[in-house]
């Protein structure tokens, strides 16, 4: 049954009113006649009419504006009998219950949640029409602007309606084709992988890029401009930007008119300085732009924030550099100046985070660098927003300065759009190290809003079981302290590499500390019983000499330096780290350990990242006591490409077991690097080179089946990841091309993991 049309019957039934310009009357009585839930007082609450009022035509207009602006009445009449006021209404009905049909792509709950419309509110037209309206809206946000929506009125007892909405959602509506007009120096594809918007491929079902967003679109419009200006063509405009939606609703073609301009290269380069008896020579070294290169908008701006980190570490804390650009058209020059003058104090007034429902304002507030009262810092603003951002509990973080209340004053505002950091799952997956794995995990980062990490999980891989648990305070006693707590308990398949089981049962306790903004240590302590068990007949005889049980009592501490721009997607940036452990003041292990490495991320361009990496460690034994098989260093897998996991280092050639090793050193050289498909789809290629070496044992060297050379093994690959809805993923094809003859490699290595 379709929405029925209430028309008012009586808003013509101009017989009934009296002349303006007759003789007034006095109402001696109002009557209200069909009310069935309204009270008549009610009614007569809205006329704004009283008993001894004028009679007349004005007042009976305007009792009946008043009654249909009320929205409870799908009709009314006001006439006159005699000197009495006459109201007939017909009331609206009251909603029992809103359905949906036909809707897949959006949930019941998603769509009631959009509308106004509520079960047990008076039913009025105008709603209705605007809840079609907003519903159409949602639809053309996802995508679907084909699709069509019509409701319909289920007429029920006691004044009562159903209210259905019968939506046919039609396919999705893509960006069939993305066309830019007016460029002659970059191709339409070039400027394609610039923007957001992408065009509808066979995978695209994995994103939502290629579905028009007017949002979308003119955000794609700034970084076009951001591009151009980065190749100097500093004259660049987009002159139009035009979506147009084919006759059948299907596709929409995408157009963009632009300028490019002029290509410019940088002339004159100067800093000008207005600050007394400051030598502005000294920022020199922050100026990335270059005489003679292609103009770079983004090495301005780079400029800027190293030059005013400077001079903030000069202890000028209140400048105003400004950049100034002259064009010379002529000579297809520009010249740049940066301005520097002294500005007036400016101190954080207030700082107020948005947008966070279960995070507590502290977490987000305790990674700020400046709080009320300090002195304004836009490089301490930018670099606060980055460790929120690596706190990974936020889909989006915008932190913006405004005014105060004084000039002098200004506020920090945060807001922040919240994800799920928890984690109730069952996995699946193979790995080439582990074999066919599945897994039970409870994981919550952000355990009740105070940034706490707490792991509850277990794993059953066809080379190994673990069961394990963690706790993580990041700010005991509300310091920059962090406190842990873990226990667990390993079961691992050697008999592959070594010929023996081995069980680890265990816990220990951490405290971590800042040492500056970049410098961080952690000092452990742990407790392990450690089993080797058995230990196949045929194994080697420094495998057997191993079989039985150890417990080891250690005390280990790391020091860290991380300056990258992300800890989650590193891009850019520098991590070192040393790392020591000493055992014996209980237990049967008596051992000294230390490994120090570094891993630096460079981008080489847009989308490319260079990462070099290198390693070193080493273990010896004390108060004779040799070290034991589970405490030494294992090379190969994941961690020496090209290899088997403990495929390096000494063996056994007799029974081919793999040893362990006291000394190891590793380093890798690896290039990511985008392949065509779109960003938001996480895939990467990578080309890496991965060298090292494991070697030398406690157990004499003697021994004619004992193999322990401390040459370099290398080898050199091709891979690819990606970040898939169902896990992550990474296949690496890697060649020894330096390695000894009894080593054991692997050419192909593939991991995969999902939730579900």
């Amino acid at each position: 049954m379709i929405f029925k049309r209430f028309i008012p019957l009586s808003l013509i039934a101009a017989s009934l009113l009296f002349s303006a310009t007759a003789d007034a009357a006095p109402i001696s009585e109002i009557r209200v006649n069909g009310t069935e839930r309204i009270e008549p007082a009610t009614v007569m609450s809205y006329l704004n009419v009283r008993v001894g009022d004028d009679l007349n035509s004005t007042t009976l207009d305007g009792a009946l504006k008043n009654l249909f602006a009320s929205g409870l009445f799908a009709d009314v009449s006001v006439g006159a009998s005699g000197n009495a006021m006459v109201v007939n209404v017909v009331e609206n009905p009251i909603i029992n219950q809103i359905a949906f049909e036909g809707n897949g792509d959006l949930s019941d709950s998603a769509l009631l949640a959009e509308i106004q419309m509520r079960p047990r509110q008076v039913f009025t037209r105008t709603k209705a029409q605007s809840d079609v309206t907003r519903l159409y809206q949602v639809y053309r946000r996802s995508g679907r602007f084909s699709a069509n929506i019509e409701p319909k009125l289920i007429k029920l007892d006691q004044n009562r309606v159903d209210i259905v909405f019968e939506i046919d959602e039609k396919d999705v509506t893509n960006v069939s084709t993305i066309r830019f007009v007016g460029n002659t120096n970059f191709s339409d594809d070039r400027l394609r992988s610039e923007i957001t918007t992408k065009e509808s491929r066979w995978y695209s079902f994995f994103s939502s890029a290629d579905r028009y967003d007017p949002d979308r679109l003119q955000f794609d419009q700034e970084l076009l401009r951001r591009f151009y200006l980065s190749e100097g063509y500093a004259d660049f405009q987009v002159t139009a930007a035009i979506a147009e939606l084919s006759n059948d609703k299907d596709n929409f073609y995408v157009t963009f008119t632009v300028e490019e301009g002029q290509r410019y290269k940088v002339g004159r380069i100067a800093i000008n300085s207005a600050i007394r008896n400051f030598d502005a020579n000294v920022l020199t070294q922050d100026v990335e732009v270059k005489k003679g290169d292609w103009y770079n908008a983004d090495d301005v701006k780079k400029s800027i924030d190293a030059m005013t980190d400077s001079l903030g570490d000069l202890q000028y804390a209140f400048v105003d550099l400004r950049p100034d650009v002259q064009r010379n058209r002529d000579e297809g020059l520009i010249d740049v100046a940066f301005n520097i003058q002294e500005a007036a104090p400016v101190f954080v007034e207030r700082v107020s985070v948005n947008g966070n429902v279960r995070t507590l304002d502290k977490v987000v507030r305790r990674e700020l660098l400046l709080v009320e009262g300090d002195p304004y810092n836009k490089s301490k603003l930018a670099r606060s927003e980055n460790k929120i951002r690596n706190l990974d509990f936020f889909e989006t973080v915008d932190v913006k300065s405004t005014q105060g209340s004084a000039p002098d004053k200004t506020n920090v505002d945060i807001t922040v759009a919240e994800k799920s950091t928890g984690d109730l799952s069952i996995g699946a997956g193979f790995s080439t190290e582990d074999g066919p794995l599945a897994d039970f995990r409870i994981s919550e980062r952000n355990f009740l809003g105070k940034g706490q990490q707490l792991t509850l999980g277990t794993t059953i891989a066809g080379e190994r079981t673990e069961f394990d648990f963690a706790f993580v305070e990041p700010y005991f006693l509300d310091r920059d302290l962090s406190a842990g707590v873990n226990l667990s308990h390993v079961t691992r398949d050697f008999q592959d590499e070594s010929s023996f089981d081995q069980q680890r049962t265990g816990g220990g306790f951490s405290l971590g500390y800042p040492l500056s903004e970049y410098w961080r240590q952690t000092l452990r302590v742990r407790g392990e019983r450690n089993e080797i068990t058995d230990v196949d007949d045929d194994a080697s005889r420094f495998i057997r000499d191993q079989e039985g049980e150890r417990d080891t009592l250690a005390f280990s501490q790391r020091i860290a330096y991380d300056k990258r721009d992300s800890t989650i997607f590193p891009t850019e940036g520098l991590m070192y780290w040393l790392e020591t452990e000493a055992s014996g003041l209980a237990g049967d292990s008596r051992y000294l350990s230390g490994e120090t490495g570094a891993s630096y991320f460079y981008p080489v361009s847009d989308g490319v990242v260079l990462n070099v990496l290198g390693e070193i460690g080493a273990i010896t034994g004390y108060d004779d006591e040799d070290v034991a098989i589970n405490e030494r260093f294992y090379l190969g897998g994941t961690r020496l490409r090209g290899f088997e996991q403990s495929g390096v280092g000494p063996r056994d050639i007799s029974t081919d077991d793999s040893l362990g090793g006291n000394v190891f050193y590793r380093g890798s050289v690896e290039l990511a690097f985008p392949i065509g498909l779109d960003e938001e789809l996480g895939v990467k290629g990578h080309a890496f080179t991965d060298f090292g070496s494991l070697f030398e044992i406690d157990e004499s060297a003697s021994d004619p089946n004992l193999r322990d050379e401390s040459s370099i093994r290398a080898s050199a690959g091709v891979g690819l990841s990606w970040r898939s809805p169902f896990g992550p993923l990474r296949m690496d094809l890697a060649f020894p091309y330096a390695k000894e003859d009894f080593d054991e490699d692997e050419v192909f290595s593939f991991n995969f993991g999902t939730r579900f």
